[in-house]
């Protein structure tokens, strides 16, 4: 297991190094506290828009295809991504040229230029990708999920934003938003691999140590408000129904999420889940039956998502809902717990084998405030939990106003709130 160091700029910028000396790649990641959820009605989608804009030019390489070329000539392998609370940026690189692609990271993230001929060009290509989303029925299910759950606030808004907003959206939507916050004290640097030693600490602090601190903004606080199980069924035309059915649960500081892992494992975490048995082994009504935990700074979500043959959507419904209270009621025996434990900490552990995941493991934890904890520790604290843990932590959130079930089918007088409720 790779161990890390933790450095601290003056002007708050966090540095965390993980050395990996048998590995033959160094990744660069950088991320920083802003997703959709620092956002307002006015930019919804600004976070996601602005990390594409970091890839289409800067002082230095004033051109996307400088940026893209001098990339692929390193033989890297780049990209970022934006969530509800964080957007990252990263390049992963043979380690002879870890300096070079740390010299092109840090450019984009400190230097974009927000070209307005580029930032049209973008706003078609973003616009192409929320509507490639729009025929992924099993992506799009999610986005409604939570459109239902959280409502109109950010919690509850697509991270792509909306088309009319990102119409909208000018040079001086963007130089605001990055400048309030891409700040040194709301960024992580994480280098992982076999080049995350001193020297390249040195370079970091030359490249960022020049930044002053600012005033954090802290997104807005997520309202939870519900009274009964609550349905959003979208109609369209496709071969199966894709739908999530979920629970309110509690945000990723909660000590008992470590029993909800394991609650969403026996459920729907592997081949030999209650619910892949039983919908997909049992019922044949299904091709993919999975569920998870989306917790957050301050909410969270224990999910299962299926798509499902049209005729047998209530049956599953069902299903899912008596696995819910079957948890809930009874405990599970100490050898399925057993194996959801091995089962969570060997996933765990062999997603952990590339030195950028090891970036985004260390840089995960600091941007959300968590302490840094090693794989060891977690796998630790899963080995701890016991049923009555589990029976608790389910007790808590398998209640009828904290139920909620998105679908995408082809429905139209279909009434499943009849039937989503527990008894």
């Amino acid at each position: 297991m790779a161990n890390f160091k933790k450095i601290v700029l003056p002007n708050g910028l966090r540095i965390i190094l993980v050395p990996q000396k048998q590995s033959l790649t160094t990744t660069v990641m950088v991320s920083v506290e802003a997703g959709s959820e620092y956002e307002n009605k006015n930019n919804n989608g600004i976070s996601h828009f602005l990390e594409h804009m970091c890839f289409k030019g800067t002082m230095k390489r004033p051109k996307a295809i400088d940026i893209s070329s001098e990339l692929d000539g390193l033989g890297a392998h780049y990209n970022a991504f934006t969530s509800q609370e964080t957007t990252s940026y990263y390049a992963k690189v043979k380690n002879d040229n870890i300096f070079e692609v740390l010299d092109i990271v840090t450019d984009m993230y400190l230097n974009p230029i927000f070209d307005p001929s580029e930032i049209e060009k973008e706003r078609g290509v973003i616009i192409q990708e929320l509507n490639m989303y729009e025929d992924l029925p099993q992506r799009k299910v999610h986005e409604l999920f939570f459109n239902l759950v959280y409502g109109d606030q950010p919690a509850g808004w697509d991270i792509g934003g909306k088309k009319e907003v990102i119409q909208k959206l000018k040079r001086e939507d963007f130089i605001s938003y990055r400048e309030k916050h891409y700040l040194p004290n709301t960024t992580v640097v994480a280098i992982s691999g076999g080049k995350a030693n001193e020297k390249i600490l040195s370079l970091i602090e030359k490249y960022f140590s020049h930044l002053k601190k600012g005033k954090k903004v802290c997104k807005i606080k997520t309202i939870e408000s519900q009274k009964k199980p609550q349905v959003l069924a979208k109609f369209k035309k496709v071969d199966q129904t894709h739908l999530v059915l979920g629970l309110r649960a509690f945000n990723i500081f909660n000590s008992q999420k470590y029993a909800l892992y394991l609650a969403a494992n026996i459920l729907g975490g592997s081949m030999s889940s209650r619910l892949f048995q039983k919908i997909r082994e049992e019922l044949g009504a299904a091709y993919y039956v999975h569920a998870d935990t989306d917790l957050y700074l301050d909410h969270g979500l224990l999910t299962v998502s299926a798509g499902v043959a049209h005729e047998k959507v209530e049956v599953v419904i069902q299903k899912i809902l008596e696995e819910f209270v079957n948890l809930a009621q009874n405990e599970v025996s100490q050898k399925e717990l057993k194996k959801a434990k091995e089962h969570w900490i060997g996933n765990f552990f062999m997603a952990l084998e590339s030195s950028d995941a090891w970036a985004s493991y260390y840089s995960g934890q600091e941007i959300l405030g968590l302490p840094l904890q090693s794989p060891k520790e977690i796998a630790s604290l899963i080995q701890k939990v016991t049923p009555k843990d589990i029976l608790r932590v389910m007790k808590q959130i398998v209640k009828n106003e904290r139920l909620n079930l998105a679908l995408i089918g082809p429905f139209e007088k279909q009434n499943f709130a009849g039937i989503l409720k527990f008894k």
